[in-house]
């Protein structure tokens, strides 16, 4: 996808070379407006108000480790494909705190010489455009090349301009959200914000997910941790409610704009305070049914819309995902390994609590995302289109991806236009690919609008001033 002429270098190995009009249309003359409009908004400064990049690595400024555990092992979009075809997670340094660097060779390995499995997908867009214009890497990986570009990314490394802050610079970031338990005392988002050689912003963003869980293993563990820490008893039902209200104050005083949801559906129908604290108190006690847990999850996430609506954070929804679907290698090597996998959802009547009590609250920005495409014009857009605090997300996970972000947009513009669509989300716990994920999207929303342009449906500076707005929208839909 990324690749340029199918050059060979001496040794007969594939030479990489991203083409400069890579994923732009193919008709010339769409091609060349195209080419004006993702000019325009290339060198942009990035905004990613959603990912799991970890502030603590930018506070501590250290050295990449290796190559490996930089740009394969925490990316779940490369570990779960080679499993699919056969390659233990072990393999990929899954479970392995300190490899050695015999281990990160040989995972590098792994994956070079398995590199004709991610044709046609984003990873290999991404991961060459990391190669090629982060690391100046001119060879496709293979398993002729692995050691080479092992190599080469490993000595780039050991120079202070490949450091974290460094890139940061580099990648032209100048917001970046983590993702945080609400129990975290965010001592490293404090200290990069009062450190005046640091000049990003790196911002909390609350998560309050197995709070919200009374049906899941170690809820009432969970909660009295969250008690503790807002300073509270949280064994009751008005008790948790506080601990959570004083957790997002703690988020907001550090910079947090915004409170992330997963759930496997969207229900929030409230309860009655008698009923709620009557569930409560049996969840607490370890004896409260499953209908039970998810009537009370389900206010909840009512309670969070409310309080978005007091303390101004934005409420992302990202719902419908079946965490953790092999239950063998989650007790093996924990969570976050790939096999996440994606449940048909409902969005319209399980949101109407919400939105019918908040949906025109001045204070609520509600952005709503998916794994399941069929809803993106049959649901999301359609709220989008009324409710004034209901913005569409972006292409998502398994989504975010070039045909899948092209489908989206001709899905969800006619409907909604473009102005309460929530701009790019990266998603990423892969650092370098910040960079790269941004400059895909950047390249879409250029091909979409010059095809706009060619059909006479939008003027060129329409075009120019709305792709430069899609680069902005998360400064206006995450309230950065």
């Amino acid at each position: 996808m990324a690749s340029g002429t199918g050059r060979r270098d001496s040794g007969g190995v594939p030479a990489l070379e991203p083409h400069p009009d890579r994923l732009l249309p193919p008709d010339p003359t769409t091609r060349a407006v195209a080419r004006e409009l993702y000019e325009s908004v290339a060198a942009l400064p990035i905004l990613s108000p959603h990912g799991h990049v970890e502030a603590s690595l930018l506070l501590a400024d250290e050295p990449f480790r290796d190559p490996a555990s930089l740009l394969i092992t925490p990316d779940h979009y490369v570990k779960r494909l080679l499993h699919a075809h056969g390659i233990g997670l072990e393999r990929l340094g899954v479970g392995v705190d300190d490899p050695t660097e015999a281990e990160s060779r040989e995972i590098w390995r792994v994956l070079c010489s398995h590199w004709p499995l991610f044709r046609g997908t984003p990873v290999a867009y991404w991961f060459e455009s990391e190669l090629a214009d982060i690391f100046g890497v001119t060879q496709r990986p293979s398993e002729q090349s692995a050691d080479a570009l092992y190599d080469q990314v490993a000595g780039c490394l050991e120079r202070p301009e490949f450091r974290p802050r460094a890139l940061f610079e580099r990648f032209a970031i100048e917001v970046l959200a983590t993702t945080d338990d609400p129990v975290d005392d965010l001592a490293p988002h404090a200290a990069l914000a009062a450190d005046p050689g640091f000049t990003g912003r790196v911002l909390p963003t609350f998560r309050p997910d197995r709070y919200l869980e009374p049906g899941q293993p170690g809820w009432r563990a969970a909660v009295d941790a969250l008690g503790s820490a807002a300073g509270v008893d949280a064994g009751t039902r008005s008790g948790l409610v506080d601990a959570l209200e004083r957790r997002r104050a703690w988020f907001v005083a550090h910079g947090g704009t915004s409170a992330d949801h997963s759930h496997v559906d969207l229900g929030s129908e409230p309860l009655s305070e008698v009923e709620a604290d009557r569930i409560h108190r049996a969840a607490y006690a370890g004896r409260a049914s499953a209908d039970e847990t998810t009537a009370y999850r389900r206010h909840l996430l009512f309670e969070m819309a409310r309080m978005s609506t007091q303390d101004g954070l934005v409420m992302t929804l990202h719902p419908g995902i079946r965490r953790n679907h092999h239950r063998p290698t989650l007790e093996r090597f924990g969570p976050d390994q790939g096999h996440d996998l994606p449940l048909a959802m409902e969005y319209t009547d399980a949101l109407r609590p919400i939105l019918e009590r908040f949906g025109v609250h001045p204070d609520l920005h509600l952005v709503l995302f998916t794994v399941d495409e069929t809803v993106f014009s049959r649901e999301i857009a359609p709220l989008a289109g009324f409710y004034p605090s209901v913005y569409v997300g972006a292409p998502w996970w398994f989504l975010d991806a070039p045909d899948a972000i092209r489908r989206w947009r001709s899905a969800v513009t006619e409907t909604v236009g473009f102005g309460k669509l929530s701009g790019f989300v990266d998603d990423t716990r892969a650092f370098c690919s910040i960079p790269a994920r941004h400059d895909m999207a950047r390249r879409l929303d250029a091909g979409h609008l010059a095809q706009l342009v060619v059909e006479h449906r939008l003027a060129d500076d329409e075009a120019h001033e709305t792709i430069r707005e899609l680069v902005e929208s998360p400064r206006r839909v995450f309230k950065l």
